[in-house]
């Protein structure tokens, strides 16, 4: 509840922010304070919320239910969209003027969905069953590191294409076909949507088939996919036809990143054990954020510019990305059948063979 306050709260409290022209430089400062807190918050947030969901899945369904929250994301996304779009239009100085802040403001209904169901769910049985014996940590985040190194390692490597690519393949990507390309920013627009909505809808499909065959698989295969597609992609942005643009980011969006952020829930978790669970994965995830998402869309604009305007530099960035989490990924152990009670699920992996609350 903690994290969703943070996260809502900073985000309503931007809408309230004066401009510049009222109170000068403290206006971008507070602004950038909002974000970091929104950001802070966002990290612990999707952490505890997957956790929350996987160590409540009944055995075979821990991907299924790990897939909620990436599609939460999606459709945030989705949704963010379509509210700016709304606003957006308004004449331009009322836009300028209040209507930016209109999505700010109204956010504050989602907090006040999130809280009303907080308030009424308990913690989860494996955490319950924690507490019970007394085995909660007071430092859990130098435990994760010191219990499960490899763990640890293998969370961030896979977080660089999955994060980085996030990034690159829908927003940079946009950037780069109206900025570089001189394409319609409302056909751009267009093309990031549908591969959002394509990104909503292949997140179970792929979280589901994690279930059946195991997480390595397709975190791995979409990883490798993202490897043979990075020069096609640009191959058809380049093209300029629209039909062509939106199946290069259906395409990326849908099978490469969506193959790896819905297995992404069930895998972190299971690579941890109950104690420092939460921990390790939100601080191995975020940490690999910085690493990979921060600076992917100024290395790529970068490269750009070098290669003189042609994309083939950020093609094999894209490469680069995708295999660190090709390796790292096989570097990792396959949790999908272990037992996410025992403590240290990474050395002694079991099959489980109970729901945990009756475990």
């Amino acid at each position: 509840m903690i994290t969703l306050l943070l996260v809502g709260g900073a985000t309503f409290l931007i809408g309230l922010l004066p401009s510049f022209q009222s109170i000068g430089l403290a206006a971008p400062i507070l602004l950038v304070a909002l974000r970091l807190l929104q950001g802070f918050g966002a990290g612990a947030e999707y952490s505890g919320a997957v956790i929350y969901a996987v160590e409540h899945a009944p055995p075979g369904r821990r991907g299924w239910f790990g897939s909620w929250s990436p599609m939460g994301v999606s459709l945030g996304l989705l949704l963010a969209s379509g509210v700016f779009g709304l606003v957006t239009r308004l004449p331009d100085d009322q836009f300028l003027a209040w209507g930016w802040r209109i999505p700010f403001w109204i956010s504050l209904v989602l907090v006040g969905v999130g809280l009303y169901l907080r308030l009424r769910i308990s913690e989860t049985p494996v955490f319950q069953r924690a507490r019970e014996r007394r085995s909660v940590l007071r430092m859990p985040v130098v435990e994760a590191v010191k219990r499960h190194p490899r763990s640890f390692v293998v969370v961030i490597g896979a977080r660089f294409a999955e994060n980085g690519l996030g990034y690159l393949f829908p927003t940079w990507g946009l950037a780069y076909l109206t900025t570089n390309l001189g394409y319609s920013e409302s056909a751009a627009l267009a093309a990031v949507t549908i591969a959002t909505i394509c990104q909503f809808v292949m997140v179970p499909v792929w979280s589901v088939l994690s279930d059946r065959i195991g997480r390595r698989p397709v975190y791995a295969g979409a990883a490798l996919f993202c490897i043979l597609f990075a020069f096609p992609y640009f191959l058809l942005l380049n093209t300029k036809s629209t039909p062509l643009i939106i199946l290069a980011a259906a395409l990326a969006v849908g099978i490469g990143v969506a193959g790896m952020f819905g297995p992404q829930a069930a895998y972190f978790t299971e690579l941890f054990g109950p104690r420092v669970r939460y921990s390790g994965f939100a601080f191995a995830r975020e940490l690999g954020s910085i690493l990979a998402g921060g600076p992917a869309p100024f290395l790529a604009s970068l490269l750009v510019v070098w290669a003189g305007g042609t994309p083939w530099g950020v093609a094999g960035y894209i490469i680069a990305l995708a295999t660190i989490t090709f390796v790292a990924v096989l570097w990792g152990p396959e949790t999908y059948k272990s037992d996410i009670l025992a403590e240290e699920p990474e050395e002694a992996p079991r099959v489980s063979t109970a729901h945990p609350a009756e475990a």
